[in-house]
């Protein structure tokens, strides 16, 4: 049986006996070439832990940099004379900005590099923080400024996740990515709490001003160390030939986005952070008026610290344990389904515990349990649209980023609604229940860790022929 080549030509004279291939081997072949370049792109793993406490730091200083403005809020308000309405416009306008910026930043990402974006936005929200009381004393009318402020913080902010997730699914392998996003999300947690301990002795001491002036120059010193440290001083430059080119990411198109959001898999990692993001907002928003309504004598800073001192290495654990199970041999799927369960059904049995009668001890147990659980989503959902469509793991993130927004948004208000209707705090908790428990049926019945952006239907070597 003799083989030849449909395009091309055999250029060796000595080749002539009719050795017989089987087309099996010739797909073995590529598909071992395709993981040695996919494996080369990967950072080690020592570098890949550099890159980890790098970004703790960033996601860190971008929640100082959030956190510093409703830390200030009360001595503004004093300062220039606002009303309850007009901080809370000034407040809310950022989390507008935050959501319209998502999938843009996500996108961005995929196609330039993760670590491009997250550079150039740092840069700028934390000039835009540094820049914020300047802003303040130069309008005649603050309360514009301001509220453009927030707005813009919210835009450059709101690249940051979807960029993270972007360049996890580039450069860390799957048996380490858990670590990585629980470890970098829980620099959120160690954000609010510095903000809001230095932040606060900063306000008592040198004024609102010096609470966006140190959190602003922090973050523009951390953009200068990873340009100079990480990216060994090369410029991020994003151009328009670089979007379009889309590196070495597959550039999909409008059919292929159709036929990616019609995946299961796909749909229920959007659902699940939807319910997820949204019933995690409520509990930021509405925890602490629970405690100053349930029990009015109680110390603010023990709730307002003890949650997300639990939280922190919650995170941590469910990121070592995930990538510990994976790399023990377990199905991927199942462990993102387990940490899921842990996130969303675990922790509704403590959230169901605040419906009944309690002691302050026991709420802030209950709560801490809630929070603490809530983070294993990180080695979750937040994990698994990078197992999905790595090719586009930033654009499907903040498309999940953005109805998470949106959904927290309206859950925040509804939940208002709820309290002052009905006065019990336990249609609240019932309400994120129901939506915990809808995210996490979803989730277990539909998610797989497959890749679901790639056409396996069009693997075909129509080259070869006998």
């Amino acid at each position: 049986m003799a083989v030849t080549q449909k395009y091309g030509k055999i250029h060796s004279p000595d080749l002539v006996c009719h050795k017989e291939i089987h087309p099996s081997d010739k797909i073995a072949a590529a598909g071992s070439y395709k993981k040695r370049a996919e494996s080369s792109a990967y950072w080690s793993r020592p570098l890949a832990r550099v890159w980890t406490v790098v970004l703790l730091l960033g996601t860190c200083l971008l929640y100082c940099a959030r956190v510093a403005m409703p830390i200030c809020a009360v001595s503004l308000a004093e300062k220039f004379s606002w009303s309850k309405k007009e901080s809370g416009m000034v407040l809310g306008s950022f989390f507008w900005g935050y959501c319209f910026t998502q999938v843009f930043g996500g996108y961005v990402s995929d196609r330039v590099g993760g670590e491009k974006v997250l550079l150039l936005s740092a840069a700028a929200w934390g000039s835009l923080t540094a820049f914020t009381p300047i802003l303040a004393h130069i309008c005649s009318q603050p309360i514009f400024s301001m509220t453009l402020s927030r707005f813009l913080m919210g835009l450059l902010q709101g690249v940051h996740y979807p960029s993270l997730a972007s360049l996890c699914s580039q450069k860390v392998v799957e048996s380490e990515r858990g670590f990585l996003m629980s470890t970098v999300s829980s620099g959120s947690y160690l954000g609010t709490l510095i903000i809001g301990g230095a932040g606060s002795v900063m306000l008592e001491l040198y004024g609102w001003e010096s609470v966006f002036y140190i959190s602003g120059i922090l973050a523009v010193l951390w953009a200068y160390c990873m340009w100079k440290c990480m990216l060994k001083g090369q410029g991020p430059i994003i151009t328009l030939e670089s979007l379009g080119s889309g590196g070495s990411q597959s550039k999909l198109s409008k059919r292929h986005w159709l036929r990616l959001l019609k995946q299961p898999a796909v749909c229920a990692v959007i659902i699940t952070h939807l319910c997820s993001a949204s019933t995690f907002f409520t509990l930021l928003s509405w925890l602490p008026t629970f405690f100053r309504d349930t029990f009015p004598d109680s110390k603010g800073w023990i709730f307002n610290v003890i949650p997300w001192l639990v939280a922190i290495p919650s995170s941590l654990f469910s990121g070592c344990l995930s990538d510990h199970l994976i790399s023990q041999g377990y199905d991927t799927t199942s462990v993102r389904k387990l940490m899921q369960f842990f996130s969303m059904g675990v922790c509704s049995v403590f959230t169901l515990l605040l419906c009944g009668q309690t002691t302050f001890p026991w709420a802030v147990a209950f709560v801490s349990s809630t929070m603490g659980l809530a983070t294993f989503s990180h080695s979750g959902v937040s994990v698994n649209v990078q197992d999905l469509a790595p090719s586009c793991a930033g654009a499907l993130f903040g498309i999940m980023n953005t109805c998470g927004a949106f959904s927290g948004v309206l859950m925040v208000y509804f939940s208002g609604y709820l309290i002052e209707t009905t006065g019990s705090w336990a249609t609240v908790f019932a309400l994120i229940t129901t939506v915990n428990l809808l995210g996490l049926c979803t989730f277990l019945a539909f998610a797989e860790a497959r890749r679901v952006d790639i056409d396996t239907s069009k693997d075909r070597h129509p080259n070869i022929h006998i």
